[in-house]
């Protein structure tokens, strides 16, 4: 079964940055497509970022233009580069395998995640 085990967060002032990492073992992370979640509380979880077998990368409008995910195959590891952060990006942030960007359910048991808080 595999796991996932996110880091990288913390608190950061809004316009600041951040790197998630995730960091995938028991699977390759090149077996379906690797996407980006967040929970904000009292909220859904919702899918922000997505890279597909082929390298294409698809994002939430609230996100895009700000946040850049990439993988390292050889480490297993998928990254989500935040950047211009703002209030609104706070939230507890997962990753998960998922084919598609549009559509589809997730293939892994969830991970802890890392939270992100975005304040002054």
């Amino acid at each position: 079964q595999a796991q996932l085990v996110e880091s990288g967060g913390g608190l950061v002032q809004p316009g600041g940055s951040l790197r998630l990492s995730c960091v995938v073992s028991g699977s390759s992370i090149l077996t379906y497509g690797m996407g980006w979640f967040r929970q904000a509380p009292g909220k859904q979880r919702d899918l922000v970022a997505h890279i597909s077998r082929d390298d294409t990368t698809n994002y939430a409008d609230s996100v895009k233009g700000r946040f850049t995910i990439s993988r390292d195959n050889a480490k297993n590891t998928v990254y989500l580069q935040m950047n211009n952060l703002e209030p609104d990006d706070t939230a507890v942030y997962y990753c998960n395998g998922r084919r598609s960007f549009y559509s589809g359910s997730t293939y892994y048991n969830w991970g802890q995640g890392t939270q992100v808080t975005v304040s002054s």
